[in-house]
């Protein structure tokens, strides 16, 4: 027999497009009234990519169905494809499993399933579609994690699983930062690791374990309760709080020196909980010992705290305003070779300081003027800065950077994307804490975006004090959304247009003063400060006569410097300012880079000279300055050897290099060689020879620079098919991951298919019951081996036309029948005779009307000679005038004859409830054999032939029928059965009876 529709083996499929409502939330999308409350619990954002079916199947199998929270399963599907994943994974949860509609409102023990071709937010407690974007990188897992951060806060909970790409990577740092909890797959057990990979990569990874053991943990989380002795009232620390939160802030403050008292309470709190959690803490005192003796959990926490959210272009139209408004100006203007100074404060991993990076160089490229730009970059955290000097980001910046700027301003390298050279040379990465390290000056522009919202009031005014003293005059800063100038608002003033620009309009004088005073210091660091500031003595004389010396090397010695071995530097005597210059590019102390060139080619043959054999050593007069400033000097060089070892000409020493000025010569004193006439011919000729020299290097400079336009041209093409490549490679590897996920649930289909044809096959055996399916052509599809008892047909003949194979049944409509079935979808039963004089049940129906193809057909033929006989052999009895019934082995009536029936109807049991099959004859004798004997000898006498202690039994007795006396003879045989029974027959004999009555002497008795 077929599968029934409802068979749980094969899940009922949906009559549309539109999403199922699972059972507990049909209906909830139209019926959430006001009254209804919100649903407030965990968010669990699951990611999954190619090679995730497998992952979430084992994850949902885990999971117990009554966590309380709302699972919301994110994947990349094929826009093309109907998803099968709400049937899939059904099979292995027995929470309800629906596709997300637009607007359907989150419910907890509920799986959410992304549809295809679109992309899926959280706002309040419903989920928001949207149309996939056509064209460009589709991030849809970053995209929910994203706003599951931003709408859920601590209760988003963010799961990465198998998949290619980095999907997922982007939206973690959102998570984290607003004290949700990420979990991510073990990478060594997904089938593909890009993901999982990934995520592990951001450093903010919570819980990293095979998907069973995520499952668990999660559970765990879900289940575990709130720490709620870390909820602050206000600014109000408990006291069991307090100490333990001052012993970890002391620890962090010894291990990286970065003071987390002046960040805010609650969200120092909130973090740590976090990480009690992960490390099943179950105190803060716990927790604190646990982070004595880890290193790697102190990192951990302390990159909690410091929350790195950011990413390119963050709030694309301030970057806009800002390009606008202060980029653009800064690079119109002129200021000769002077850099633009820019300072991007709390840059975390580089793309904020990246992003301001690119702006000026498309200023540049629009004004076509170039000038040197340096943007110091700057955060706490080491590990942010080595991420942000390196450069490279996953491939998911593609949706922040416009694909023009990605291919303008980044390399495609190693899966990701590294920021090109002109664009990396801009910015200059410096560990400095806002909050307590000595600012910058002289800036043009300086960022500190979405950092200060996490710190104190006072120290909030410590850092927005460093930025005002930074700014040149008329220098501009930018603000995060959520921050302000505080008390600082009457020195600038603010720009029109989008986000928070600002103008200097004055410096505070207070914000030149920056001392140690404003830091937090443990209780064992001020202790040492006092003490050390009783212990320091008055100044000694020798103090006095090194000053002494000091100014006497000022005022009289030439001006000299000490120099290393390698060139390097050391120390400058008297004063030699106006002799070193700095120039642009990077910052190096060899004294040749350092000093004029005219000077710094003497200095070099000095050194070497020096170098080779120690004597003292000068230079020629060198002409230094021009006009009214020109002076006459000499370097003259002394080696200085190690201390104690003057005599080692070996050892490494360093050299005294010192400038001594010389008088100018008069112009009377100035002597003029002459040259005689063969020195003459000898320099006109080396001047012609080096005019051809010259010519010729021209002529090769306008080849080279031929050969190179032609080569730039040829590598421009190169660029741009190999951005068209990279477009292909894109779009191939998203159609790749999306045909990898349908075809995961094509095999999972395939098999519940196997596993349900094999229960058809097995049922179809144990029926044994000849059965054929056909299409509307009537050709044949299947059928069971029992048809061919009744057609002429093999297991090749499958395809064929039924009406071509010879058959035993005497049905001439059947062919009429069975395409009246496939056109009108109805049901047909017909009672048909085999010519071997079998009887059978032929029932056709068609396919239900949610079966996907064409119209089919399955007809059965069940054999009903056996009912034939029955009804045949009621017939017969029913034909005998006698009242007959049949009972089996224990006296249950079996069958009885119409004529028993009109005696039960005729005498108050129309219903045969007791005198009918199914009761016991045997049991309604002998409750009658109280009152009437006759009923006692019937009841022995029924009992004795049913046991085979007598083989027949007979009796005549009275009856009172309908207001008249009846006699009746009573015969009871066994049947030849295996199951042994009796038949029971009553004849009635009252006209007998009567007659014998009227004869004279007439006597009744038992027969």
């Amino acid at each position: 027999m077929p599968t029934s529709p409802g068979s749980p083996d094969l899940p009922a499929a949906p009559h549309d497009d539109a999403p199922l409502s699972p059972p507990g939330l049909a209906g909830l999308h139209d019926e959430v009234s006001e009254a209804t409350p919100l649903f407030n619990g965990f968010v669990v954002a699951i990611g999954a990519s190619a090679g995730g079916l497998e992952a979430l199947e084992k994850l949902f199998a885990a999971l117990p169905v009554d966590t309380g929270a709302a699972f919301v399963v994110i994947q990349h599907l094929s826009p093309d494809h109907k998803s099968m994943m709400d049937n899939l994974l059904a099979r292995y949860t027995a929470m309800p499993v629906c596709v997300a509609g637009h607007d359907m409102p989150l419910a907890p023990n509920a799986v959410f399933l992304i549809p295809p071709a679109k992309s899926m937010r959280i706002a309040g407690d419903r989920l928001l579609l949207s149309p996939k974007p056509d064209h460009g990188l589709s991030l849809p897992i970053d995209v929910f994690f994203s706003s599951m951060a931003e709408q859920c806060a601590d209760r988003g909970i963010a799961v990465v699983l198998s998949g290619t790409g980095s999907d997922g990577s982007r939206g973690i740092p959102a998570v984290n930062a607003a004290g949700g909890f990420v979990f991510v797959q073990e990478p060594s057990t997904a089938k593909f690791d890009g993901m999982p990979r990934s995520a592990v990569g951001t450093g903010l990874a919570d819980v990293v374990a095979p998907a069973a053991e995520l499952a668990q943990r999660l559970t765990t989380h879900l289940r575990a309760p709130r720490h709620a002795s870390l909820r602050l009232p206000g600014s109000f620390t408990p006291p069991g709080v307090a100490e333990p939160l001052e012993g970890i802030l002391e620890l962090l403050l010894a291990d990286s020196g970065i003071d987390f008292h002046d960040y805010k309470p609650t969200t120092v709190l909130r973090r740590i909980e976090r990480r009690m959690q992960v490390q099943r803490t179950p105190t803060l005192q716990d927790y604190r010992e646990r982070l004595a003796e880890s290193p790697d959990e102190k990192s951990a926490l302390r990159r909690e705290l410091l929350i790195p959210v950011t990413r390119f272009f963050r709030d694309a139209d301030v970057f806009e305003h800002l390009a606008e408004q202060v980029i653009a100006p800064l690079v119109q203007r002129d200021s000769g070779a002077e850099p633009i100074r820019v300072w991007v404060a709390c840059c975390a991993t580089g793309e904020e300081a990246y992003s301001i990076a690119i702006l000026f160089a498309e200023a540049f490229q629009r004004q076509g003027r170039l000038r040197p730009v340096k943007i110091f970059a700057t955060d706490v955290e080491q590990q942010y800065l080595d991420i942000a000097g390196a450069g490279h980001y996953p491939d998911t910046i593609g949706a922040e950077v416009s694909g023009e700027r990605l291919q303008r301003w980044f390399l495609e390298r190693d899966g990701g994307w590294t920021v090109r050279p002109e664009v990396r040379q801009m910015v200059i990465f410096a560990r400095h804490n806002i909050v307590a390290d000595p600012p910058f000056t002289r800036m043009d522009l300086a960022t500190c975006r979405n950092a200060l919202i996490y710190l104190q009031p006072a120290a909030q005014e410590r850092a927005m004090r460093r930025l005002q003293y930074a700014l040149a005059p008329g220098g501009h800063l930018l603000l995060g959304p959520s921050e302000s100038l505080g008390v600082l608002h009457r020195d600038f003033a603010t720009l029109s247009g989008r986000g928070k620009v600002y103008r200097l309009l004055r410096h505070d004088r207070l914000a030149q003063h920056f001392d140690g005073a404003s830091r937090h210091e443990t209780a064992s660091k001020r202790h040492v400060l006092r003490r050390r500031a009783q212990e320091v003595a008055p100044p000694s004389p020798l103090s006095w006569v090194v000053q002494g010396e000091r100014l006497l090397q000022q005022s009289y010695l030439p001006p000299s410097l000490l120099v290393g071995p390698s060139r390097e530097l050391l120390h400058v005597y008297g004063a030699a300012s106006e002799l070193l210059q700095i120039g642009e590019g990077q910052m190096s102390l060899d004294v040749l880079k350092l000093l004029p060139r005219e000077l710094s080619w003497a200095a070099g043959l000095l050194l070497q000279a020096v170098a080779a054999d120690g004597r003292l050593e000068s230079s020629a007069p060198v002409m230094l300055g021009e006009g009214d400033r020109a002076r006459r000097v000499r370097l003259v060089a002394r080696r200085m050897p190690a201390a104690g070892n003057p005599v080692d000409q070996g050892a490494a020493a360093c050299t005294l290099l010192s400038v001594e000025p010389l008088d100018l010569p008069t112009p009377l004193e100035t002597q003029t060689a002459e040259l005689d006439e063969e020195q003459r011919k000898r320099v006109e000729l080396l001047e012609r020879e080096l005019d051809l020299t010259h010519e010729s290097l021209q002529a090769t400079i306008e080849e080279l620079e031929t050969a190179n336009e032609e080569l730039q041209a040829s590598n421009e093409e190169l660029m741009a098919s190999n951005e068209e490549l990279q477009s292909t490679n894109e779009e191939l590897q998203s159609v790749n991951e999306e045909l990898y996920t349908v075809n995961s649930e094509y095999q999972e289909k395939v098999d519940v298919l196997n596993s349900v044809n094999a229960d058809l096959e097995n049922v179809a055996k144990a029926t044994a019951t000849p059965t054929l399916f056909v299409d509307e052509q009537l050709r044949l599809l299947r059928f069971t081996p029992e048809l061919m008892q009744l057609f002429k047909v093999r297991e090749g003949d499958r395809g064929r036309s039924l009406e071509d194979f010879a058959n035993l049944l005497d049905y001439p409509e059947l062919f009429g029948d069975l395409r009246r079935t496939l056109a009108e979808r109805v049901v047909t039963e017909r009672e048909v005779r085999s010519r071997d004089g079998q009887w059978w049940l032929a029932r056709i129906q068609p396919y239900a009307a949610r079966a996907p193809g064409s119209t089919k057909a399955v007809m059965s033929f069940v054999n009903v000679t056996s009912l034939k006989d029955s009804q045949r052999l009621q017939s017969v009895i029913d034909s005998l005038a006698e009242h007959l019934a049949v009972l089996d082995a224990q006296g249950t009536i079996l069958l009885v004859n119409d004529a028993w029936r009109r005696f039960a109807a005729a005498n108050g049991d129309p219903q045969l409830r007791h005198s009918g099959p199914g009761s016991n004859y045997l049991r309604v004798c002998a409750s009658a054999a109280l009152d009437d004997p006759a009923a006692r000898r019937a009841h022995d006498g029924v009992s004795a032939v049913l046991a085979g202690r007598q083989p027949t039994f007979t009796m005549q007795y009275p009856c009172d029928s309908a207001g008249r006396r009846l006699w009746f003879l009573m015969y009871a045989a066994p049947v030849a059965h295996p199951g042994g029974g009796a038949v029971i027959s009553h004849i009635d004999i009252t006209a007998w009876a009567d007659s014998l009555d009227a004869a004279p002497g007439a006597d009744g008795g038992d027969a």
